[in-house]
């Protein structure tokens, strides 16, 4: 997908990209300030009836909180989603303000703090075990506290899922118990005060192939049927994990989740539901919910030329947007998405490199992009920034006040 696409998703009002239906001047004036980033709160809400229509009544949706946990965000997919996964105490926190409802709040994740797990235990969520040693601490809170601890367990699968932009399951893994490790650590879950709900498997993210999200969800629900055999108590929770994957780059083609969910749906009704009739089956998406809802604005505060390269220099950078300067995960960068946001349809008759306000050689947004004959007050807008964004960035670097952000 190039730029254009991203500019018709959002729309235009002369010559202005637009958010929540608001043109880009006059929101940069609302929010006061730039950089920022801005959310559109119905394309969320698209995104998740999208989700519901392709994936059938009898799966779940979870919201991994981690992907954007601005509160406002939170908020609103905690009245579209059935489930939020939080990473922490403070995603925790947030979850629960936003939803209310600890019962359908899962709690992911390696190292958490005796802290940490004596909150979850105490507020009810489920805690999705990473290891024996967390499975022992669980119960040493439980026993504190006087509350019987929610567990499920965290998979480390046997497999690799291909064409993943981060692989989290298969070969040695921080993440999750290995699989071959598992009906010991059942046996061990039986002899204990826990109430044991289920599993969770995870094994990759921002997977755009669909054939290959199929086959691993195909190998996840085997896999955690085979565990189920082996568990003491009913199974009622079935995390097949998500890494629906959303188009970054030029070349990159969307999701055809048309074919996921006829897929998904044939294996939960031929598989799942006659071996796990009660069980809860969630897909846990994040920046497939969010990642598109998101811009970044930021604006030209300097134009000048370098021995033949036109260089515009925002008030933004890495320090808000590190994935977008290529130094989250990219082994060769490549330019997201982008467009001088208040002068679309203007001849984009200039190639400019797009440099943030940072003293460091690495703080790049774009190179070689086409843009307008820009000038100092320009709006640059970066797309595919609902997700990994601020939050995934290092906002105390060099001491720049940190970007608001804005759901419309």
């Amino acid at each position: 997908m190039d730029a254009e696409d991203h500019v018709d998703r959002f729309g235009t009002v002369g010559g202005e990209l637009c958010v929540g239906g608001v043109p880009l001047r006059r929101l940069t004036a609302r929010v006061g300030s730039t950089p920022y980033f801005a959310y559109d709160r119905d394309a969320i809400t698209a995104r998740v009836q999208r989700l519901r229509a392709a994936l059938g009544p009898e799966v779940e949706l979870g919201y991994a909180v981690k992907a954007n946990p601005m509160p406002a965000v939170v908020a609103h997919l905690a009245g579209l989603v059935d489930w939020l996964d939080v990473a922490s105490a403070g995603e925790m926190h947030v979850a629960l303000d936003a939803s209310g409802a600890p019962a359908r709040t899962s709690f992911a994740g390696p190292g958490k703090t005796d802290a940490e797990l004596e909150q979850a235990v105490a507020a009810g969520v489920l805690v999705e075990l990473e290891s024996a040693g967390e499975a022992n601490r669980v119960v040493g809170v439980g026993e504190r506290l006087g509350v019987r601890p929610r567990v499920a367990v965290r998979v480390n699968p046997d497999f690799v899922v291909k064409g993943s932009g981060m692989r989290m399951g298969g070969g040695p893994q921080q993440f999750g118990v290995d699989v071959e490790q598992v009906p010991g650590l059942l046996d061990l879950l039986a002899e204990r005060d826990l109430g044991l709900e289920g599993f969770h498997l995870f094994a990759g993210s921002q997977n755009l192939h669909a054939e290959i999200i199929a086959e691993a969800q195909q190998r996840t629900v085997e896999l955690l049927l085979a565990l189920a055999d082996k568990a003491a108590t009913p199974i009622r929770y079935v995390n097949l994990g998500g890494g629906f994957g959303i188009p970054y780059f030029e070349k990159d083609r969307p999701l055809d989740l048309t074919a996921v969910g006829e897929r998904l749906r044939g294996l939960v009704a031929e598989r799942v539901r006659p071996a796990l009739p009660e069980a809860h089956v969630v897909i846990e998406l994040g920046r497939f919910l969010v990642g598109e809802a998101g811009i970044y604005v930021t604006r030209v505060v300097d134009r000048k030329v370098s021995r033949g390269t036109t260089y515009l220099v925002v008030d933004g950078g890495m320090h808000h947007q590190l994935a977008a300067s290529g130094n989250f995960g990219q082994v060769i960068r490549r330019n997201y998405p982008l467009v001088v946001g208040d002068r679309l349809g203007e001849d984009r008759g200039e190639r400019a490199d797009i440099v943030g306000c940072l003293c460091t050689p690495l703080d790049v947004l774009g190179t070689g992009v086409a843009v307008p004959d820009a000038r100092v007050g320009d709006l640059v807008v970066l797309f595919q920034a609902g997700a990994y964004g601020r939050s995934a960035s290092p906002l105390g670097f060099l001491g720049h006040p940190a970007p608001p952000e804005v759901l419309l």
